[in-house]
């Protein structure tokens, strides 16, 4: 076969490496592109000028723009006949990422677990993003339920990997240059509240909600070069379980981080993904809404410019979240559709 019908479960093996197809060289339409699609405003992304007041080069790329093009290239090997995307664990954000940088990932299955059904099974991979010098950008952990080819077949090997339950902070104080906090312009930031402000078991509620367009999320997942045939192919997913086109998970992502700048607006870097999981999924015509808890603070030594806020975003469909949606028992309310864990520079 000249064509590629993408892996099944029971073609993986444990602690093979899989080096992913096409480099991709990001430039500032895909900037701009990304912004048109969630309309960040975190000013260090948006401004040359005050990213460059405070110490970087120029303006870095988003991080989860950083994220989704490491990720995308991941799909074609991994996810191309997966059911759905569970979940994220050990991510870091290890240096801010330009225009012009050319990205490439590698990936190592370091996981397999067959389902009960024998229809599917959970492929574990630790996937590393790097530049065209080699330098790691990001790397992260992901698991995802993959359809098997033959219900029958055999695995060799099963292992269900353990991860941290949060990333150690000093492990992510480099992934910033030090920074020139008094040049940070609160009024140009859009808000007065800094590391200091935030305290744990805070809850915040960012108001605002984006309703998804089926044009939007099909354009954000070609612009990422995700091919999974659940966002694409209307024909194939009519007989699914939702009998529609799913949205890519980290469309919702970048959707609540969007949305979190009302109240965190200085929270401007990702540093780390502690954990993450897809709870249910979303379609187009939905409207996402988002809040968020400070689950603690952590200083860094040797850094007196930032701390790191570890928090908590959910998100939801359809619901706005004055009343803050969320687990209910062993589940979670019917409106939550992510449950994001994760680390965020903020300037003291």
């Amino acid at each position: 076969m000249k064509t590629n019908p993408g892996r099944f479960f029971e073609d993986y093996r444990l602690g093979e490496t899989i080096r992913h197809a096409t480099p991709r060289t990001v430039t500032s339409g895909d900037v701009a592109l990304y912004t048109a699609l969630y309309g960040p405003r975190f000013a260090v992304q948006s401004s040359d000028a005050f990213a460059r007041a405070i110490g970087y080069p120029r303006s870095p790329l988003d991080d989860l723009l950083t994220f989704h093009v490491v990720f995308g290239k991941t799909v074609p090997d991994i996810s191309l006949n997966a059911l759905a995307n569970l979940g994220y664990a050990e991510g870091g954000f290890r240096r801010p990422v330009y225009p012009g940088e050319t990205l490439s990932t590698v990936s190592e299955v370091i996981g397999l677990k067959e389902s009960s059904n024998r229809q599917t099974g959970v492929v574990y991979v630790r996937s590393v993003g790097s530049d065209e010098k080699g330098e790691t950008v990001l790397s992260y952990c992901r698991w995802v339920l993959v359809r098997k080819r033959d219900p029958e077949a055999k695995i060799a090997q099963e292992h269900v990997p353990s991860f941290a339950k949060v990333v150690d902070p000093a492990d992510l104080a480099g992934a910033l240059p030090l920074l020139d906090v008094s040049a940070y312009d609160n009024d140009l930031a859009g808000s007065p509240h800094r590391f200091g402000d935030y305290a744990a078991g805070e809850k915040i509620d960012h108001v605002d909600g984006m309703t998804v367009e089926e044009a939007e999320h099909q354009i954000a997942t070609r612009l990422y070069q995700n091919t999974a045939k659940v966002h694409f192919d209307a024909l194939a997913t009519r007989d699914t379980k939702f009998g529609r086109r799913l949205i890519y998970g980290g469309h919702v992502i970048s959707l609540a981080r969007a949305l979190s700048f009302n109240g965190l607006a200085n929270a401007f870097s990702i540093a780390g993904i502690n954990a993450g999981r897809h709870v249910a999924p979303l379609f187009a015509g939905d409207t996402v809404y988002a809040w968020s808890e400070v689950l603690e603070t952590a200083d860094l030594a040797g850094r007196n410019d930032v701390g790191l806020l570890r928090l908590r975003t959910v998100a939801t469909k359809n619901q706005p979240c004055a009343n803050h949606p969320d687990r209910q028992g062993e589940g979670y309310d019917p409106s939550v559709i992510l449950d994001l864990d994760y680390w965020a520079f903020m300037p003291k």
